[in-house]
């Protein structure tokens, strides 16, 4: 079990960097249209200031704002309240700066590699493909549209042979990276965990498949 969690959530999305730096963060409900029993749940996961403030250490000079306000979201807990359901591992949540370019993020994340070596595990949630306006919604057993499909297969290609440049700049990946990645919030959190990725170590997918035709609930894991 890690020392702590650093994650990366899709729906932290704002200008400028933070982390989260309180003892005790709040389980946000940030979504609507959903059964109640998901706003009932309470994932009470302690916070981790020491870790907050190694963060801002190691992404000098950028300037992180230590938050209070925050918490962990349900990028953070819908995934996590499954790998360690007892609530017991310490989360410090870091925000995406939604003004800066893909290789931007890609670099910073670089910067907390010496995490690794400190027993903290780096989580970034999110979706490959995520396109909600093609969703089929209420539909049940949908089959994935063969655009997000062939994104995910290339993707995967892409992964596994650690030459990870032509995600960075997806963008040029052409329609069915666009239709995939409509927007950057669901896509930038895989560029922290491939930024992890040292030479000897491998990438597997140990989840796969699709929700409502243009969902890939893929999992990305490094070493």
């Amino acid at each position: 079990k890690p020392e702590a969690i650093v994650c990366v959530s899709a729906h932290w999305y704002m200008p400028g960097t933070a982390v989260t730096a309180m003892t005790q963060p709040r389980t946000i409900h940030d979504f609507g249209g959903f059964p109640r029993a998901l706003y009932e749940v309470q994932y009470a996961a302690p916070g981790a200031p020491e870790l907050a403030a190694r963060i801002r250490e190691l992404l000098s000079p950028i300037a992180v704002s230590m938050d209070q306000e925050w918490g962990l979201d349900h990028g953070t807990w819908s995934v996590l309240m499954h790998v360690y359901p007892n609530a017991d591992v310490p989360i410090v949540q870091l925000s995406i700066d939604e003004t800066q370019p893909a290789i931007w993020h890609f670099e910073v994340a670089k910067k907390l590699a010496p995490l690794r070596d400190e027993n903290v595990l780096i989580v970034g949630s999110g979706n490959l493909v995520h396109n909600l306006h093609t969703y089929a919604w209420g539909r049940r057993e949908v089959e994935p549209y063969d655009w997000a499909v062939r994104f995910e297969a290339l993707a995967r290609q892409t992964m596994l042979s650690g030459d990870f440049s032509a995600l960075i700049e997806y963008e040029r990946l052409g329609r069915d990276a666009m239709l995939s990645a409509p927007t950057p919030d669901h896509y930038l959190p895989l560029l922290y965990v491939l930024a992890q990725h040292q030479p000897t170590e491998s990438v597997t997918f140990p989840i796969e498949g699709f929700d409502g035709g243009s969902i890939s609930m893929l999992a990305v894991r490094v070493g």
